[in-house]
């Protein structure tokens, strides 16, 4: 009996110090993490990969396919007509008001979607 319990008496220590290092390890993870960018544009399928919203750097609904920017270069693009996400709602955040943009480029998001270029070179812009 005394063997039975020395043994059951090791694995809880066992598991024990496996939690604890686990813990160390997460809080480890925490505290090294690397802060999310301020800003992200989520960008499209294909060679051009055109940018497709923008979004908050924290929002979950931006998908896989993305890049950090800073905050003019966010401005910019709402302010050129690229959607904003309607969950993270950077426009509000960035205090651009869409209807102003659109009129003043509404030409450009024309042009982009009914042919296809992508918005950076409707606009002009350099991506690379």
């Amino acid at each position: 009996m005394r063997i039975w319990h020395a043994l059951w008496v090791q694995r809880i220590d066992t598991k024990i110090a496996a939690l604890r290092q686990r813990q160390l390890e997460e809080e480890h993870g925490r505290r090294n993490r690397p802060t999310p960018p301020e800003w992200t544009v989520e960008l499209g399928i294909g060679a051009s990969r055109p940018p497709l919203q923008v979004h908050a750097g924290d929002c979950h609904t931006a998908g896989t396919r993305r890049r950090p920017v800073d905050r003019e270069e966010a401005r910019r693009l709402l302010t050129a007509g690229l959607k904003a996400c309607t969950h993270c709602q950077p426009d509000i955040q960035l205090h651009i008001d869409s209807s102003r943009s659109e009129v003043r480029h509404g030409r450009a998001l024309r042009t982009h979607l009914r042919t296809s270029r992508p918005l950076s070179v409707v606009i002009g812009w350099d991506w690379s």
